[in-house]
């Protein structure tokens, strides 16, 4: 893993429906993240705050895509900041923001590993799948889309952004934490063929075994990206998100899969979204999270 980490800020909820997860990359640096990752032996740089657009409108209950021109438009800053991190061997950490916001990070990923020849695997943690397309959506908001997009199957605005039509093939992804699939996407899940580890099968075979099994085939010509939406989290330790889902992973199963996929010494690039802390209690939702992501970048026990 490259010892220099970038901090980019993409402070937006333009593809949620709930406000505040905008407040995202603040309550984190409040939480201190770069002095944390400055402690596990990284030099952490912070970019800053990307800037995009507010949105235009209300939502409209009829729109099959609320805010796409905005949504392209932060995306598209998200696509240049993460491109040049990754051109002057950085780790990008692009700090959400919702989670429409990994349409640019992982297509900026998905085109940097085309140029340099490096399989990409992305790791999706989350309590959503996010498969969802404009025929699925029971709300048109676009965070609940990114995965689609990233396969070739959202709006032309989103896709083709990687230099293909699809930035991830179904094979490069795989989803741990699932507990809330709306009916059309589990369809699209069984059309795509895609690796979902859900709550069910983490509580049957444990996390060591779901991860163990997520991570096959990760090797040195491999580039690993996480997108960790902190809803993942069970809401008991996780309350600041704006759409909580309960029955998630503990804190403790969440820092063993972080411990293990740090294990891989793969990780490339990382996206942290979701943090909404309107909805939080005293920041610790983004103190966990920063927790959490010392153990990911290689903080241990012994």
């Amino acid at each position: 893993m490259p010892a220099r980490v970038h901090l980019i800020g993409a402070p937006t909820d333009v593809g949620a429906s709930v406000r505040g997860c905008s407040m995202g990359p603040e309550a984190l640096r409040v939480a201190g993240l770069a002095a944390a990752l400055q402690g596990v032996g990284l030099e952490v740089h912070d970019t800053g705050n990307l800037a995009g657009p507010l949105a235009s409108a209300p939502r409209s209950p009829h729109h099959a895509h609320h805010h796409l021109d905005e949504v392209v438009r932060w995306n598209r800053a998200v696509f240049d900041a993460v491109g040049q991190a990754l051109a002057d061997g950085a780790t990008p950490l692009m700090m959400g923001g919702d989670h429409c916001l990994a349409i640019g990070s992982i297509s900026a990923v998905a085109a940097h590993c085309r140029r340099e020849g490096r399989k990409l695997r992305v790791l999706w943690l989350d309590a959503h799948s996010d498969v969802n397309t404009e025929a699925t959506s029971p709300s048109g908001n676009l965070h609940g889309m990114p995965v689609a997009c990233l396969l070739g199957r959202g709006p032309a605005a989103l896709t083709g952004w990687s230099g293909t039509a699809q930035a991830l093939q179904t094979q490069d992804i795989g989803f741990i934490g699932i507990r809330s699939v709306d009916p059309g996407e589990r369809l699209a899940i069984r059309d795509f063929g895609l690796s979902v580890y859900d709550m069910r099968y983490i509580d049957e075979h444990g996390m060591r075994a779901t991860m163990t099994e997520a991570l096959m085939g990760v090797d040195e010509d491999t580039h690993l990206h996480v997108s960790f939406d902190v809803d993942c989290l069970d809401p008991v330790d996780a309350p600041g998100v704006g759409t909580a889902v309960r029955g998630g992973p503990t804190y403790r199963e969440m820092q063993l899969c972080m411990e293990m996929i740090a294990d891989t010494g793969r990780l490339g690039s990382l996206d942290l979204v979701e943090l909404n802390p309107a909805l939080d209690v005293r920041n610790q939702t983004a103190e966990v999270a920063v927790e959490l992501l010392q153990s990911l970048f290689g903080l241990s026990t012994l």
